[in-house]
């Protein structure tokens, strides 16, 4: 019989160089000075989350715990080279030996250390996003699928699926019936390119991203002396934004902790906003559960934002049932209060966020320290339109504007073809949109297309649409033009019917790859409805046609995130309506995107700009004045997050985002929320202002109805 004796190091009493009564408030005084034992502490936005988690590592330190004995776990590597500079400042000499990183540098750290342990030499690769998708490429190849004949997913859709389902711990079927519905009868193949994935992964000697934490917790549940090993050494564990971690990350904390207890993890409930990307907000609300006897600690002092920004904060985070009830209260002095502004339709929203911002700039205020947020790209389709007439400079903080994304360039592709058949870029990148054509195949087409121009004399003039076509009519046929007289031409350069497009490419299939046969066939056909009455011209309906042809399907292949860009992509066929016609708009769009492209390389970095991004982009940031734009029901909230049922934890998601977008403000918030929009249809659709204005008090905001002023 044994038992274990366990030996208590010796400890002189604590001589404390800091401070710590003077450096921090009595919240965080508590939160960092906290005995031994398992901690939560909820820190409120603004309510300084960094310094209390680094004056925690120093006061551990300063107390006698060996520095080895401590984990400072992070999300970025930018958070934790703050902490751990921060922490050496702080005790005046430098801490090498102090464990601190990111879940995965740490990950990798161990498995460097075990990797025999699971089949793997120490000297293993990491596959980055591009080496993980050759992989993948690889295993479907083995699996004998060819992706764009059987509308398989592709391997950048793969890799998401592989990486989700790898932190949610769900099984690959599991993930596809819960979040990728559209696949959920390819399960089992999916699954079966999946292990082909694993097995390529382990003759490679290689793990990607997600792995570092995957094995890791695989080294830690089924190797008890490992397991054993990380349980004695790390005495105390620290984690940064808790709320953010998913099923993986939870467990390894839980498995890390099971021997001391002594785990303190520092995070906000209310700021919880990433379950789209795997994060699990029970880890942060369960923790008492999870561990009994655990100390709450909330730092509730916002050294931030005004009060009068703060009570709205706190009024819109109120009716969420699943949170720790905090109340946010000032340190600054009083200021202006918030602005509930109300607008007729989203050109009036963007001409009122345009006109304000340049009213603070003239009153001393800096572009830069305005932001716009918004729940969704496309909510900001006005504004950047607005923006740009008045050569009033922004910067979209994904660096990608809706303009540039590689979807909207596609759609916007097939409208210039129509409109301009001697656009050779956009022929050529509608052709390897098609299965098995690339370069070398577009050009090639492309040369054919010409030369049937060519050999039967078309010429392409500005005419009405023509009528649509059966391309599967076997007396269809190419009518050929006679060379039209130049003086004639001169005189009325419309006078002759305009050539029919679908024809001259029908004629060209011949130099199409057989693998791209049918494909062809349908970008013909979906060509000759876009040139006919009555689409050809109604750009809203142009769009929603390329969609239905085929581009939906285009999009679910490739794309995890399909179902955002198909939502993008009809909210352009409803912004596209204000245009009286295709070739305004099509106009409009080349000159915001050579534009923006002309800002972007000749204004110098420190040049001012009006911010504009989405909340989830925004999360951490401040600015001294915040518009939040688009607040209507289903648009903010979103329909899709909301769910056809109305989720509850959709919702409750959805206002923890309306809070994060509150928080970013310090001195001015406006909150915008227009009575219409144009719709898909023809027509404007009545909005409701979000259900999360309602919640809060009409005596905390001031009322702004936006009107236009007379010219004379």
């Amino acid at each position: 019989m044994s038992r274990d004796y366990v030996l208590q190091p010796h400890r002189p009493a604590a001589e404390l160089h800091i401070d710590y009564a003077r450096e921090l408030n009595p919240q965080q005084l508590a939160a960092v000075t906290a005995p031994p034992g398992p901690a939560l502490v909820i820190a409120g936005a603004g309510s300084g989350k960094t310094r209390t988690l680094t004056y925690r590592v120093a006061y551990l330190l300063e107390t006698g715990i060996p520095a080895d004995r401590i984990l400072l776990l992070t999300f970025t590597n930018k958070a934790a080279k703050e902490m751990m500079h921060r922490v050496s400042d702080l005790l005046g000499r430098p801490m090498p030996q102090l464990w601190g990183g990111t879940f995965h540098s740490i990950g990798n750290r161990i498995l460097r250390r075990h990797a025999d342990t699971l089949g793997f030499t120490r000297s293993f690769t990491i596959l980055d996003r591009e080496d993980a998708n050759d992989l993948i490429k690889a295993s479907l190849a083995d699996a004998e699928i060819d992706v764009k004949a059987m509308h398989f997913p592709k391997a950048e859709v793969l890799a998401d699926i592989f990486s989700m389902a790898a932190n949610t711990e769900r099984t690959v079927p599991a993930l596809l019936e819960k979040s990728y519905d559209h696949f959920a009868e390819l399960g089992p193949r999916i699954a079966d390119v999946a292990a082909r994935y694993v097995k390529r992964k382990r003759a490679a000697n290689a793990m990607d991203f997600d792995d570092l934490l995957a094995l890791w917790l695989r080294l830690m549940r089924e190797h008890d002396d490992v397991r054993e090993l990380y349980q004695r050494r790390f005495q105390f564990i620290l984690v940064d934004e808790y709320q953010d971690t998913n099923a993986l990350q939870g467990e390894l904390i839980d498995l890390l902790a099971a021997r001391h207890k002594n785990v303190t993890v520092v995070g906000d409930d209310a700021q919880s906003i990433y379950a789209w990307r795997g994060a699990n907000y029970k880890n942060i609300l369960e923790f008492p559960k999870r561990y009994a006897g655990a100390a709450v600690h909330k730092i509730e002092t916002n050294y931030r934002s005004t009060p009068e920004i703060l009570n709205v904060a706190n009024a819109a985070i109120a009716a969420n049932i699943h949170q720790f009830t905090k109340q946010l209260t000032p340190a600054r002095k009083s200021g202006e209060k918030p602005a509930l502004v109300v607008c007729g339709d989203g050109q009036q929203q963007a001409a009122f966020v345009a006109q304000r911002a340049l009213e603070l700039r003239e009153q001393g205020r800096s572009l830069n320290e305005m932001a716009v947020l918004y729940r969704s790209h496309f909510h900001a389709l006005e504004l950047q339109l607005e923006l740009t007439r008045r050569q009033i400079p922004f910067s979209i903080t994904s660096g990608i504007r809706f303009f540039e994304q590689a979807h909207v360039k596609d759609v916007a592709a097939w409208l210039k073809f129509v409109v301009n058949p001697r656009d050779e870029l956009s022929f050529r990148r509608l052709a390897q949109l098609l299965p098995g054509i690339g370069g070398k195949g577009a050009e090639k087409l492309w040369s054919a297309f010409g030369a049937e121009c060519g050999a039967r004399n078309v010429e392409w003039q500005t005419a009405p649409p023509v009528e649509e076509v059966n391309p599967d009519d076997p007396d269809w046929s190419v009518t050929e033009v006679p060379a039209p007289d130049p003086e004639s031409r001169v005189q009325n350069p419309e006078s002759a019917p305009r050539p029919r497009l679908a024809p001259l490419l029908q004629a060209c299939a011949r130099f199409a790859p057989k693998k791209s046969s049918v494909a062809w066939v349908q970008f013909v056909a979906t060509i000759s409805q876009l040139e006919a009455e009555p689409v050809r011209g109604d750009t809203a309906a142009m769009i929603e046609l390329v969609l239905e042809a085929g581009y939906e399907d285009y999009l679910k292949e490739t794309y995890a995130n399909f179902k955002q860009r198909l939502e993008d992509l009809q909210q352009l066929g409803s912004f596209a309506r204000q245009f009286k016609s295709l070739e305004e708009f099509l106009t409009q769009l080349a000159l915001l995107t050579n534009v923006e492209a002309e800002d972007q390389q000749a204004a110098p970095e420190d040049d001012e700009r009006l911010k504009l991004s989405t909340i989830h982009q925004a999360k951490g940031l401040e600015f001294g004045v915040v518009f939040v734009i688009m607040l209507c029901d289903g648009l903010f909230p979103s329909a899709r997050a909301l769910g056809e049922d109305g989720d509850l934890e959709g919702e409750e998601e959805e206002r923890r985002l309306f809070y994060v977008a509150i928080t970013r403000a310090k001195d001015e918030l406006y909150l915008i929320a227009p009575e219409s929009r144009m719709t898909g249809q023809a027509g404007f659709e009545m909005l409701l202002p979000s259900r999360f204005l309602n919640e809060i008090p009409d005596e905390l905001v001031e009322e702004i109805k936006v009107s236009y002023g007379s010219l004379y």
